[in-house]
C-alpha cells in the first residue's frame, strides 16, 4: 500500500472504516483524509453497528476477515441500518467469496493488499451511488434518523407504496403486505419498521414455512423430546419491537389460534408451560396468497384475517413497474458495471415472473459470465435475451472475425493514446484490469 499515490479528485464524504489491522486503518485514514473524506474507524465488527446508529455515513469500508454466514449477515445489517454503500476489503481473494459478498449487498470487494488509488476511486463511486439512492427518488420513506430506506422506485405504483409506508409506519396498527413472490415484501416491512417509533427496538423476521410452534412461542424444559432446556420464543425476542411474519397464509391452524390471542391481549404460554407471558409487539405480515379466498375455503381463520388486515399494502409485481426496471438494473449492477443497449432492451421487455429476486439473480449470473465489467446480451439467461430485436438479427460474424476486429481496435487505441493504459481503457470503455487481460490475450506490447 502506497500512501503517496495521487488521487484524481477530492470529494466530501463521511466514511466508517471497520478493520482489525491498525496499520491498514492508519494508511487508509491518512490517505482519504487528504481527499476531504472524514474517516471514523473501529477495530471490531460489533462496534460498527453502534457507530452507524449514532452517526450518518456515506460509505463504509468493511473488513471480511472470513466469508461466513455471520459476516455476511453483519454486512447486510450495516448496509440496511446505515442506508449507504459498503465496500468490502479482505485477505481472501477466492471468486466464490467475492460473489457471496456481492450477493449480500457489497458495493465492491477489494482483495488485500489494496492500492490506495483503486480504493479512492471505489470509495468515490460508492459515495456517488449512496447520494443517488438518497436524492434521485423523491418520496421514498425516511427512517427516524432521517436516512432514506434502501427501496428503489419512481413509478406511480411504488410512489403509492412509499406514501402508505410514511402514513402507516408511525402507527401501531398491524399491516398486511400482499404481493407476488420476489416483489420485496420483507424490504417493505423493514421500511415500515424504520419509520416507526420502534425503530430502535428489534425487528424479528419469521417465515411460516414449516415453522414449529415452539420457535414462535418458546418452550419449557421437557416440553417434548429434545427440549433439554427452557428456550424463549421469537415473540419474546421481539418484545418492544416489531415481528414480521412472512407467508402467513402457510401458518398451521393451531398456531393461528395462539397468534390471534397475542393480537387480542398480548399474552401467550410457552409450549409445555402454564405461566401467562405478555409481550408488546407490533405485527407485520405478508403473503402471496389471496387470504380472503383462503378464508372462504376454510384454510385461514376469519377472525385472525380481520385482525391482521387493519391496513393493507399492495406491492406491485415488477411487470407493472416499467419506469423502475432500468433504475433497478443500474442499482443492482453497482456503479462499476455498465450494460449493453441490447441487454437493457431485453431486460425492459421481459415480463419477470420471479420479480425483483429473479432480476437480481439474472444480473449476478451475467456478471459472472461477463469477460469485462459490461453486461452483454449473451450474458443474460436465454429467456431474457430472447426478448429483444437483437435476438432476431442476422447470423453474427464468426468468432475469429470478432477476435481480429477486437485486436485491431485495441492496437489503434493504444497507438493513439501513446501506450497510456489508463486513457486507453477509458476510450475502450473497459476497466484497466480488463485492458491488461486483453493486452496479454492478444499479445499486444
Amino acid at each position: 500500500m502506497n500512501i503517496t499515490e495521487p488521487a484524481p479528485s477530492a470529494f466530501p464524504c463521511r466514511l466508517l472504516l471497520v478493520d482489525s489491522d491498525p496499520r491498514f486503518r492508519q494508511i487508509v485514514t491518512e490517505f482519504l483524509s487528504s481527499q476531504t473524506v472524514h474517516v471514523d474507524q473501529v477495530e471490531h465488527e460489533h462496534q460498527s453497528l453502534q457507530r452507524v446508529d449514532r452517526a450518518d455515513y456515506d460509505v463504509i469500508i468493511f473488513e471480511m476477515a472470513s466469508v461466513t454466514p455471520a459476516s455476511l449477515q453483519r454486512l447486510r445489517q450495516l448496509k440496511e441500518r446505515a442506508a449507504c454503500e459498503v465496500v468490502c476489503v479482505s485477505e481472501i481473494s477466492a471468486a466464490e467469496s467475492i460473489v457471496e459478498a456481492l450477493k449480500a449487498g457489497a458495493f465492491d470487494y477489494l482483495p488485500k493488499p489494496v492500492r490506495m488509488s483503486r480504493l479512492q476511486k471505489t470509495v468515490e463511486n460508492a459515495f456517488k451511488a449512496t447520494r443517488r439512492q438518497r436524492q434521485s427518488v423523491n418520496g421514498r420513506p425516511h427512517n427516524r434518523h432521517g436516512k432514506r430506506s434502501l427501496m428503489v422506485g419512481q413509478s406511480a405504483p411504488m410512489q403509492e407504496v412509499f406514501r402508505l409506508i410514511k402514513r402507516a409506519g408511525p402507527t401501531e396498527q398491524p399491516i398486511l403486505i400482499q404481493g407476488e413472490s420476489g416483489t420485496g415484501k420483507e424490504l417493505v416491512a423493514k421500511a415500515v419498521h424504520q419509520v416507526s417509533h420502534r425503530a430502535d427496538q428489534p425487528m424479528v423476521v419469521v417465515n411460516c414455512a414449516a415453522l414449529p410452534e415452539s420457535e414462535l412461542f418458546g418452550h419449557e424444559k421437557g416440553a417434548f423430546t429434545g427440549a433439554a432446556s427452557t428456550k424463549p420464543g421469537l415473540f419474546e425476542l421481539a418484545d418492544g419491537g416489531t415481528m414480521f411474519i412472512d407467508e402467513i397464509g402457510e401458518m398451521a391452524g393451531g398456531i393461528q389460534a395462539k397468534l390471534l390471542r397475542v393480537l387480542e391481549d398480548g399474552s401467550f404460554r410457552r409450549v409445555g408451560g402454564t405461566e401467562e407471558r405478555r409481550v408488546n409487539v407490533r405485527l407485520l405480515t405478508a403473503t402471496n396468497r389471496n387470504l380472503f379466498q383462503e378464508v372462504k375455503e376454510g384454510r385461514f381463520r376469519e377472525d385472525l384475517f380481520y385482525r391482521i388486515d387493519v391496513m393493507r399494502l399492495e406491492l406491485p409485481p415488477l411487470r407493472h413497474r416499467g419506469d423502475d426496471i432500468a433504475l433497478l438494473t443500474h442499482h443492482f449492477m453497482g456503479n462499476d458495471w455498465q450494460i449493453d443497449m441490447d441487454a437493457m432492451e431485453a431486460i425492459e421487455r421481459y415480463h419477470w415472473p420471479g420479480n425483483i429476486r429473479q432480476l437480481i439473480n439474472a444480473l449476478e449470473r451475467a456478471k459472472i459470465l461477463s469477460d469485462d465489467e459490461t453486461i452483454l446480451l449473451q450474458n443474460l439467461p436465454t429467456e431474457v435475451a430472447q426478448c429483444t430485436s437483437a435476438a432476431s438479427r442476422s447470423i453474427p460474424p464468426r468468432n475469429d472475425d470478432l477476435e481480429s476486429l477486437m485486436r485491431q481496435q485495441i492496437e489503434v487505441v493504444m497507438s493513439r493514446e501513446k501506450g497510456n493504459k489508463v486513457r486507453a481503457a477509458r476510450a475502450l470503455g473497459v476497466s484497466r484490469r480488463s485492458l491488461y487481460r486483453l493486452l496479454e490475450k492478444y499479445q499486444i506490447v
